[in-house]
């Protein structure tokens, strides 16, 4: 492992949202790597104490003359992709019109990201790693080139892929590709990627981290207590925004079977409140609404308040799962779709994990019934490795040793 003592720096273009284990991650590793140099382009939403705490310097905005204009012209990119949006939003217009504004929206991307890779030369000339992670899905070799220097990058998903004059763009700044190494939180990600990038050097490797704070007794205790469950009641949480890979309509069918109590703590945004309002007029649901964002102190709270976490994603998803993630470091158990089948083969047979087809609500509302005959163990502390969740040391010992490896290849 590597022993460098250069900052290692960390980009989190999305760092202003709030919420979400891409924040939590971010704070991880600047904990782990005291004096960290944390890049925010847009600032931080639940201001910067844990990273000031973790002796992480931070730079909320671009530095030096280049990162400056790059991140104007991001802006200016994600004003013109806003107004196409709300101009091309009707479904009679073609889809190559339909699609253009998300083109900006990656060329925007694109700029920010040179940006923070600009003020990153300028404040760390001689970094022990640089890893932007939450990085654009394309123009990657731009993003290199613009910026100035390699990078590694964690790409999360694939949401909308280059068009044609992006492609022509793209294979412009192609022999930049070689200054980048892609970090995969999936192996289904990793598929989609490099199905349009065979060139991009790439990796899988999870994103999210351990911390080590898993649930204690007496945050469960007092949880329980802060939602008024009773002792001896069955409870899940559904925790994140209400996202279209979210399948909240097989949520709503399963409930509706119930034939037991339950109850059923609801935490993220957006959400959708025509759904919560069914849901609270069950006769065998009690719901507890929590609406997000939220710290990290309240989310523990609603993790803690649970018997078990419900995961339902539509099928063929294949994205990092962060409430996957955080059950198995807090050491509550899995009720889960087998929406994708690598993380399936890795959940099967695990006690702490109970799955169910993907999409079938009734197969769902047994599960949760069973709930009341008896409770999935809590995953312990080797719960992560299945997942390969690494603590956030050696997650961090292992971004070094990898940008070591590509400043090599560069040279």
């Amino acid at each position: 492992m590597s022993t460098r003592t250069e900052p290692l720096v960390l980009i989190e273009p999305y760092a202003h949202l709030g919420g979400g284990h891409h924040q939590r991650t971010l704070t991880a590793l600047a904990a782990a790597r005291p004096g960290a140099l944390v890049i925010t382009p847009q600032g931080i939403a639940d201001g910067p104490g844990p990273l000031l705490r973790a002796g992480s310097c931070i730079a909320a905005g671009p530095v030096g003359p280049a990162a400056k204009v790059l991140l104007a012209g991001a802006r200016a990119a994600a004003r013109v992709s806003t107004a196409g949006k709300r101009l091309f939003r009707s479904r009679r217009w073609p889809v190559r019109l339909r699609r253009l504004p998300h083109q900006v929206t990656l060329v925007a991307r694109c700029l920010t990201e040179a940006a923070c890779l600009r003020t990153a030369r300028h404040l760390a000339p001689q970094p022990a790693a640089v890893v932007i992670l939450s990085a654009s899905e394309a123009l990657h070799g731009a993003a290199a080139l613009l910026g100035g220097g390699q990078h590694l990058r964690f790409v999360h998903e694939l949401v909308a892929s280059e068009d044609r004059p992006l492609r022509w763009l793209g294979r412009l700044a192609r022999r930049s590709e070689k200054h980048v190494v892609a970090l995969y939180p999936t192996s289904a990600v990793r598929d989609q990627l490099q199905r349009g990038f065979p060139r991009l050097p790439g990796r899988v490797r999870a994103f999210a981290v351990d911390d080590g704070r898993c649930l204690t007794e007496a945050e469960r205790e007092g949880a329980r207590s802060a939602f008024t469950i009773p002792t001896g009641a069955r409870a899940v949480c559904l925790v994140g925004g209400w996202w279209p890979y979210k399948d909240i309509a097989t949520v709503d069918a399963a409930l509706a079977r119930l034939t037991k109590p339950l109850h059923l703590l609801v935490c993220g945004t957006p959400l959708d409140d025509a759904v919560l309002e069914r849901w609270h007029r069950l006769p065998l649901v009690r719901v507890h609404t929590v609406p997000g964002p939220v710290g990290e102190d309240v989310l523990r709270l609603v993790y803690a308040a649970a018997d078990a976490a419900l995961v339902a994603r539509r099928p063929g998803i294949g994205k990092e799962s962060g409430l996957v993630m955080d059950a198995a470091r807090l050491g509550v158990p899995l009720v889960v779709s087998d929406h994708d089948p690598d993380l399936t083969e890795r959940l099967a047979g695990q006690p702490w994990a109970r799955l169910f087809p993907a999409g079938d609500p009734d197969s769902l509302a047994a599960a949760l019934d069973r709930l009341a005959a008896g409770l999935p163990e809590r995953p312990g502390p080797q719960a992560p490795a299945v997942l390969d969740m690494l603590p956030a040391t050696e997650q961090a010992a292992y971004l070094t040793d990898t940008y070591t490896d590509l400043a090599k290849e560069c040279r």
